[in-house]
């Protein structure tokens, strides 16, 4: 686990709501502070659309950012910031799967809960922690390494300045 701290406010929020950057990934959850505050769980209820619908759309158990994306910026945009923002990103099975190749990691998909991208924003700084969390208890933290590693390269490759804190 890493913590990131974001160089450019207005690069990185443009690129978080308004640009397709991060539009690949899932959303667990979306916590918006304005003149109230918003939550967003990012779990499909799979009652809502028919297995047609499902099975068409590729639709399981998180929504994308895609989809979520302009939502989430409807609730921040206007002449005021928000106060506080909160967003967890889940990196989809079909790219842990490759993650973990890649990696050359000895572990299954079905092995790992997920990989993600906690972005905090408050005080007028933004907070990337990269986490991860796995369905088996082990000792080895390669994966943890493999994975801080991989979200710092996925920031350097789409240009968004950072420290780490």
């Amino acid at each position: 686990m890493v913590s990131f701290k974001m160089e450019e406010l207005r690069t990185f929020t443009a690129q978080l709501f308004l640009k397709e950057i991060f539009d690949g990934w899932l959303v667990r959850e979306a916590v918006i502070v304005t003149f109230n505050s918003f939550t967003i769980d990012g779990h499909i209820r799979q009652g809502y659309y028919s297995e047609q619908e499902l099975e068409e759309n590729k639709i399981e158990e998180l929504s994308s950012w895609k989809v979520l994306r302009p939502i989430c910026y409807s609730l921040i945009k206007g002449r005021k910031l928000p106060e506080s923002f909160q967003i967890t990103l889940q990196l989809p099975p079909d790219d842990v799967e490759e993650f973990l190749r890649n990696a050359q990691l000895d572990l299954t998909v079905n092995q790992v809960q997920g990989l993600y991208l906690n972005i905090r924003y408050e005080n007028n700084e933004i907070h990337c922690v990269s986490g991860t969390s796995l369905n088996i208890f082990t000792l080895d933290r390669q994966i943890e390494i493999e994975w801080d590693e991989a979200t710092r390269l996925y920031f350097k490759d789409h240009k968004i300045p950072f420290t780490e804190a």
